[in-house]
This record gives C-alpha cells, structure tokens and sequence, in this order.
C-alpha cells in the first residue's frame, strides 16, 4: 500500500526588525521536505511582538483554522519554538496536531542519527526539550485514572502522573548522559592520541547540505583511489550527524587529518547545541576550518552568516579559515580558480580539489623545514623512517653514512636530532 504524504501549512510572524523572515520560512520549507513533509500552505502576520498566548493574533487563528479545513490538513508547522502553553492553546483552538521549529529539527536529528552516539545526543535533546513541556498537562493526566492509590489521596491523579513523567524523564536523562560521558571519553583518547601523532586536523564546516561529505569522498578517492573509507553523503539536510575522520595521505609524505561535522542552520536548538557539543569540540580543536559554501544558493551569504555565527557561539575566532565555494558547476563562476583564503570549485566534477589542498598545505604545513642531514650508516632505521614519514628530495651513500636531503615538520626533525649530523646547505 502506498504511503500517505504528510501535509502541512507552515506559520511565522514576522517582526518588525527582522530582515530574514522570508528566508527563515523558505528554510523552515526545506526542513519539512527533510522530514517528508510537503508544505500545502503558508501564512504569516506581521508584528511587533509574538502573542504570548497563542503565538499569532485571534483573527489569524480563524484564518489558519479554515486554511487547515480547506488544504485537508490537520499539520501547522511554526517557525519559531513554541512554549508549552502556546502549544498547548493552538492545539486546542485549531483541533489539529502542532509542531514548531525545534521538534521539527529534534525530529530530523532522530531519524538521520546512525551511530549510538548521535541516538544518545539526540535522545537527550528530546528529553530536554519535552521536560517542561509536561507542566500545565495536569488535566488531561488527571483523565488516566481514578482518586489515586495509598498514600496519594490528597493529590490529584492528574498531578502524580506529572511528577512520575517528570521523575521518568530526569531519570532517563541521567542515565543516557552517563553513558555519553563513556563514549565523549573514548573520544578525546582518540583525539589526544591524534595530537600526540602531531598530525594537522583540517575540519569541514558549513551550513547543512553545502557538499562537505562529498568533499571529504572527493578528496579521499583523488589521494587513495582504492579507498572504501568514504562517508554518507546525500543532498538532504542534516543527512550526516556523526562526526567522520579520515587520513588525508599526499604524495610527498604529507598527511592530515580530516574531520566532518553535522552541518549547521540558523536557529539551531540550544538543546542540540548542548547535546551535540562533545561532537562540535572537534571544531574547536581544528589548526585550520574549511568553510564550505554552497555557491549555486541563492542566499548563499546568508548561509555563510549562520555557520560563522555558530561558529563564533563555539569559540573558533583564533582558528584560520579557508573558504571552499562549491557547485560552482551550476554557476556562470569560472571553475576551478583560487584565491589566498578561498577555491571556487565543483565537487561533483572533482574541480578544484588539488586548489583546495595547496590551500591546505599552506596552512597546516608551516612549520615543515628542509634539512640536509647524514645518518650513519648503524642508524639505518631512521632511513627507513625518514622514507615514510618525510619528503625525501635526494638520497646519496657516503663513506660515513646516508646522506638525504628532506622536508618534515621541525618537531619530527627536533625529536631525532640526536641521531644524525645536519649538514650546511
């Protein structure tokens, strides 16, 4: 049997101050279709304030009420996060089952959530989210049971059920953090054993759906063809909520690593903020971000503003950045071109990915010397060393010793120093 399509007519007000009203509802669309839910209807009102009690004014609530009648609806999606009574006092004079922004987004998170990790942020999230969602539900509870149990005869039913939902809840809560605390911990050993290895951490961040996981897979298949490490990529919002690191291997010894992270939107939950900050640290600890701009969007800067401003919220300002303006193949921009802080190129047509990575060696790869040095020939196991980890440029055999000509990081040339004599150049 085919699936019925969820409908729904999505509502905003618009304030007086508020210069992106008309993109937020566009994105507010676009989140709807990521859940699989087709937008039918729009309306919105203009005010200097949101109605405290129902969100919009009485006279639009009979407009949104015939509006639901007319499309066969019983879906109204609100762009902002609503409180408990508005929720509350909408559901009852529209007769139908409402949604804001936040549970919108919670949703999407929920089902996109792959790893055990992700689940338990998400879970969280929710958990946050409904916990005071619970209050002022005293009258329908109280319908659930009759005069209480022992004990209970001076409560209402309605109020015991509250407070065992609200025990529940927290309970839960407590537990699925401490299992989070498990997973955050494996985490940074990881990422402590990744500093300790003193490889460069090269982070993707954009805006969701800008092509970051097709670049981090663009990027492995040009260094490693037979890769089968590549990431979930889809052109769907928030299509990956795990944070993903791969080995970047270039041809002269140089490696990094790669991080993918979820992407961002404007108005994203605190709750999820909060949730997700173990996985966002990652950002956090990056030496360069690559902010990936989906060029070919028509409110492409607007885009940029939310994920520097979120960005921003994380603490990143001391960390360069390096612009990777994608899906320039749906441009009239010429491809692949470069700048000193940004590439615009084409992902999909695998443009501009060596650009990217010269920006990239730029950056990560400063503190790299070239030395001439001669090893004697007991300490053959630096040789070796060397022809793995650094950029050998010449290699000749003297009466005492290996002689090489290589570029490595001053801290790997520091840490073996004492094993070879460096030479005038």
């Amino acid at each position: 049997m085919e699936q019925r399509v969820q409908k729904a007519v999505i509502v905003g007000v618009e304030l007086q101050k508020d210069k992106d009203f008309a993109y937020s509802m566009m994105e507010l669309r676009n989140l709807a279709a990521a859940r699989y839910i087709e937008v039918v209807g729009e309306l919105s009102q203009k005010a200097e304030k949101v109605n405290a009690t129902h969100y919009i004014g009485t006279g639009k609530i009979q407009e949104l009420r015939a509006l639901l009648e007319g499309l066969e609806t019983d879906l109204a999606i609100f762009n902002d996060e609503l409180s408990p009574s508005q929720i509350r006092n909408l559901e009852a004079e529209l007769e139908c089952v409402v949604m804001d922004r936040t549970m919108l987004i919670l949703d999407i998170f929920a089902e996109r959530a792959k790893t055990r990790e992700a689940q338990l942020q998400v879970e969280v999230a929710r958990l946050h989210y409904s916990l005071p969602r619970l209050v002022g539900l005293r009258a329908s509870l109280g319908r659930q049971g009759g005069g209480g149990g022992a004990g209970l005869r001076n409560r209402g039913a309605g109020e015991t059920k509250l407070e065992l939902d609200r025990r529940r809840i927290e309970e839960r809560i407590t537990a699925l953090q401490a299992e989070l605390e498990k997973l955050v911990a494996t985490r940074q050993q990881q990422r402590r054993k990744r500093k300790k290895n003193e490889m460069p951490v090269v982070c993707l961040v954009g805006y969701t759906n800008t092509g970051k996981s097709s670049l981090m897979n663009a990027m492995l298949e040009t260094y490693d063809p037979d890769t089968t490490k590549q990431v979930f990529a889809e052109n769907m919002l928030f299509a990956t909520l795990e944070t993903s690191v791969r080995s970047i291997d270039l041809p002269d010894n140089k490696s990094f690593l790669l991080t993918d992270t979820v992407g961002f939107v404007s108005q994203l939950p605190h709750h999820l903020i909060k949730a997700f900050r173990s996985t966002l640290e990652e950002v956090t600890e990056a030496d360069l971000l690559i902010h990936v701009v989906d060029y070919a969007h028509d409110d492409y800067e607007q885009l940029v503003d939310v994920t520097n401003e979120t960005l921003a919220a994380l603490g990143t300002e001391s960390i360069p950045m390096v612009y990777a303006y994608n899906k320039c193949d749906l441009t009239d921009h010429s491809y692949p071109t470069s700048t000193e802080s940004s590439v615009y190129m084409s992902v999909k047509e695998r443009q501009g990915i060596a650009e990217l990575v010269d920006l990239i060696r730029g950056r990560v790869f400063d503190d790299y010397v070239t030395r001439d040095i001669l090893i004697p020939y007991d300490q053959g196991r630096l040789v070796s060393y060397f022809n793995e980890h650094a950029n050998v440029l010449s290699t000749e055999y003297e009466e005492g010793g290996t002689r090489m000509r290589l570029e490595c990081s001053l801290a790997n040339y520091e840490r073996h120093r004492g094993h070879f004599t460096e030479l005038e150049q």
